[in-house]
């Protein structure tokens, strides 16, 4: 299938890292595919040697984004009716009224809520986004550009943005097939979905069966398994430094060993830091016993500049070495804050060259699976919390976690007090956790997931058919 031109949209930064700074692009011109990035980041791709069509002055429609929140509320009460399960609400974000503009769009928001409460007025809301979408000028502007360069297909990147919905309800207008990737293996319970695609793209067969539960306007037939490329660098062997080169560029002390802590963002964790320094207290306890043989990596979350760690790290400076993401802060809204090709290596190496991760409830259990080392997870309230109302025991509640077949598949850290003797094991004996984990990730990932790309262009191979 020769030449087919195929739009990559890139309505926000989060498609960077999976399908700019992966073999992605590479897989697709092998297969004589002529790729273009519609791009609406302030990344420069023709810096990597790519095609590009750059999105200028994207707007939605001023009501558009009440819409679309009253949509996410709408759908996650049908669904604690649906199942009787209040975990559903852990996925809501609180309404904000500190300045006038968030505080009409939060009232109307809120009103949009109770008038349209229910699977009819859903579909209200669904048709009222659409139509206002296709009043903009943006939506003018993309029947442009795609009558102009005439593609075969549109790929989306990430099915969240607002900003994605004219460029796809304009590829639909003149009649192009559309695609969507779902971002993340979190996003399908959180009711994330802001676009309507003719095909679906997804991490598993259990993703699959969450989108075709949650979403029963959709076919199976449009969905494809196609895993995710946010996993093919770890099987690159040529992306790893060796030890002393890697160890050098950080600072790292060569007769330690390391373990990673892999931060989270404040509305995640507000209390990360004290959990960072209850890590710390451990490792030097460790130490105590084993002449100073750890140390700790602390990543922070790439989209956290803030300075509450500075305080930890400057009391355990002996301890903790910060290796930070490589990421570009472009705004001020964390959706503005942008990968690096080079960060990309720079997390495989990190997990390479450590012992194992830390951390509340992320997906670097499976970043660490890829490379058979084990995960542990915080599970435990610190004493003195930041915010009152927040516990560990809201992450866990999680619909995603229920995804673990075996709750061993990580090593669960369940008071300050534990810490140090689980580290200590685990450091010595671990195959039964990792095996565990690898099994999740085979829930999670379609396996081998270093072939995500291959399959992803398989597929919209065989949609052009």
């Amino acid at each position: 299938m020769p030449n087919k031109k195929i739009f990559i949209l890139l309505p926000d930064g989060v498609g960077l890292r999976n399908f700019a700074f992966s073999n992605f692009y590479k897989i697709g011109i092998e297969k004589k595919f002529d790729i273009t990035y519609w791009n609406n980041t302030p990344f420069d791709l023709t810096s990597l040697g790519f095609n590009e069509i750059k999105i200028k002055n994207a707007k939605s429609y001023p009501l558009t984004e009440s819409y679309k929140n009253a949509r996410k509320h709408i759908e996650l009460n049908l669904n604690i009716k649906a199942e009787n399960e209040s975990a559903y609400d852990n996925y809501r974000f609180p309404f904000s009224y500190k300045k006038l503009k968030t505080a009409v769009k939060s009232y109307l928001t809120r009103f949009l809520i109770t008038i349209y409460n229910s699977e009819k007025g859903l579909k209200k809301v669904r048709k009222q986004i659409i139509s206002s979408e296709k009043k903009t000028d943006f939506f003018s502007q993309c029947i442009e550009t795609l009558q102009n360069n005439k593609p075969d297909f549109v790929f989306c990147t990430n099915q969240r943005p607002l900003l994605a919905i004219a460029p796809i309800l304009a590829a639909k207008e003149v009649g192009i097939p559309t695609g969507t990737f779902i971002f993340s293996w979190d996003n399908l319970p959180k009711a994330t979905m802001v676009i309507e695609t003719d095909y679906y793209f997804v991490w598993s067969e259990h993703m699959k069966s969450e989108l075709l539960k949650y979403y029963s306007y959709i076919d199976e037939k449009q969905v494809f398994v196609v895993g995710t490329p946010q996993f093919e660098s770890h099987f690159d062997q040529e992306s790893i430094s060796d030890k002393i080169q890697f160890f050098n560029q950080y600072n790292l002390d060569h007769n330690k060993k390391y373990i990673c802590y892999s931060g989270d963002d404040f509305v995640t964790c507000p209390d990360d830091p004290q959990y960072l320094s209850d890590i710390a207290d451990a490792i030097r306890k460790l130490n105590e016993e084993n002449h100073n043989a750890l140390g700790i990596i602390f990543r922070r979350c790439p989209v956290d500049f803030s300075g509450r760690y500075d305080a930890i790290l400057e009391k355990n400076k002996d301890l903790i070495t910060a290796v930070d993401p490589i990421w570009k802060k472009i705004g001020e809204d964390w959706d503005t804050i942008l990968p690096t090709k080079e960060d990309v290596r720079l997390l495989s190496n990190t997990i390479f060259h450590s012992e194992m991760v830390v951390n509340l409830g992320s997906s670097m259990v499976f970043d660490y699976a890829c490379f058979n080392k084990p995960c542990a997870y915080l599970n435990y309230d610190v004493a003195n919390k930041i915010q009152a109302d927040w516990s560990v025991s809201k992450i866990y509640n999680y619909i995603h976690f229920r995804s673990m077949p075996d709750k061993n598949a990580v090593i669960w850290l369940n008071s300050s007090d534990e810490i140090a003797d689980k580290i200590k094991l685990v450091l010595k004996k671990s195959d039964k956790t990792i095996e565990n984990a690898r099994e999740w990730f085979k829930i999670i990932n379609q396996h081998p997931a270093q072939d995500s790309s291959e399959r992803t262009w398989e597929a919209i191979i065989k949609i052009l058919h």
